[in-house]
């Protein structure tokens, strides 16, 4: 397999020679500081296209000994190239080692990388590490050896050794595709998560496992899919009990049997929270369509709890004058939304009648906005503006109502948002 070398050259040939020599390359870039635009002195470049004796063989020598580093190593003119940084610009250098090393695999494919940062400036090692860490083909090394003091290696001592840093490579990794979840991106962090290798470390390897499956937890739940949600979740609750206890307690009442009492309304709040999910993520139509669904299925639940009366087959006794009741080619008896709280206000007592009544035309104009959607009737895509004024009217009017039914069927607690953040990695090294 071909070898290529890509080394940082500062003011010590002594590591650079070592590397060269140990990892036997085809081919060597080195990275370079060229001639300093202030004081107009030669950078580190001169290390590698100085003539003659350019390099001190100890610091306190009085004159150069040594010829230029390709000539110790003994490389020729086709095996190395320069490639010049800036000695102090962290940014560029960054940028410059990343489009070369994309250049270097363009040129050798399926080559072996090997990044040495043993020399140069803290600014132009820090700038080959950032960019050998963006994937994982290019392997870092470093020349280390004995010290005698913190200045450097004693001569004679040096080796070049693999840095390690599978940890390193995957601790960024995942923070990655995690950071989806500020988004609620749960499936997109999954599924990135899942193309990772699976690491040698134990700890690491527990811990990739736990962000695979607590984002394909939490991606089930945010498609109503609450079983699996839970299969998940409950395998870490030991572990994530302290901070979402609240919400595992809630996902609980979301998988209770379906004649459970508690079982409806814990999902219609749930249901609320996935409509401010899909606001967060800037899909208006979305949230509106969720916003719909809820405030029709409260109705419904409300009157079917309430009055045994049930809105998709409404018993002609049932029937009220004044609500428009359609009647369906199977002959059944059913009411819209708008109908549906009409016959909340008729029959049902307390705060239900209450916001049936006050809230009428309110309703009715909202359910315009939702009407003229791509998703429902219309040919328009609902604005931030439409959801927001939506929103705002739900939770001061619509969404008390809805808790205080929901405490009246046993679910007193107040279901939390899902996580924006990896909460369980929180105070980790």
């Amino acid at each position: 397999m071909t070898t290529i070398l890509i080394c940082t050259v500062g003011g010590s040939h002594q590591p650079i020679v070592t590397t060269i020599q140990e990892a036997r390359p085809d081919f060597v870039c080195f990275i370079c500081t060229g001639r300093d635009l202030a004081t107009e002195k030669p950078g580190s470049e001169v290390q590698i296209v100085g003539q003659g004796n350019i390099i001190k063989a100890n610091p306190n020598d009085r004159s150069p000994t040594l010829p230029n580093i390709p000539t110790q190593a003994g490389l020729q003119a086709d095996q190395y190239e320069l490639c010049i940084v800036p000695a102090d610009d962290l940014e560029e250098g960054v940028e410059v080692i990343l489009r070369k090393l994309a250049e270097l695999r363009e040129r050798f494919p399926g080559a072996r990388l090997m990044a040495d940062y043993t020399g140069g400036t803290k600014t132009m090692t820090a700038a080959l590490v950032m960019a050998a860490l963006e994937g994982e083909e290019t392997e870092l090394r470093l020349v280390t050896g004995a010290r005698a003091d913190l200045l450097k290696v004693r001569d004679g001592t040096q080796r070049s050794a693999a840095a390690s840093v599978e940890n390193l490579r995957l601790q960024r990794a995942i923070a990655t595709h995690l950071a989806a979840w500020r988004r609620f991106g749960y499936g997109e962090a999954a599924q990135g998560l899942n193309a990772l290798p699976m690491p040698r470390d134990r700890q690491w390897r527990a811990e990739l496992q736990i962000a695979q499956d607590l984002s394909l937890g939490y991606d089930a739940w945010d498609r109503f899919d609450h079983g699996t949600a839970r299969r998940y979740l409950s395998l870490y609750r030991a572990r994530i009990g302290p901070v979402a206890g609240l919400q595992l307690k809630f996902l609980d009442l979301l998988t209770l049997e379906e004649t459970d009492p508690r079982r409806e309304p814990a999902q219609l709040l749930d249901l609320w929270l996935n409509a401010e999910r899909r606001a967060a993520q800037g899909r208006y139509d979305d949230a509106v369509a969720r916003a719909y669904r809820l405030l029709e299925w409260t109705a419904q639940w409300l009157l079917r709890t309430g009055c045994d009366l049930d809105t998709s087959d409404i018993r002609e006794e049932q029937l009220v004058e004044g609500v428009s009741i359609i009647r369906n080619r199977k002959g059944k008896w059913q009411a819209a939304l708008l109908a549906a709280w009409d016959l909340v206000a008729h029959y049902l007592g307390g705060e239900a009648r209450e916001f049936a009544q006050a809230q009428r035309e309110v309703l009715q104009d909202h359910i315009q906005i939702r009407n003229q959607s791509i998703l429902a009737h219309g040919y328009r895509a609902v604005s931030q503006g439409d959801w927001e004024s939506l929103a705002g009217w739900m939770s001061t009017a619509f969404l008390p109502l809805l808790r205080a039914k929901a405490e009246e069927a046993g679910v007193r607690l107040s279901p939390l948002q899902l996580p924006t953040r990896p909460f369980w990695r929180e105070g980790m090294v």
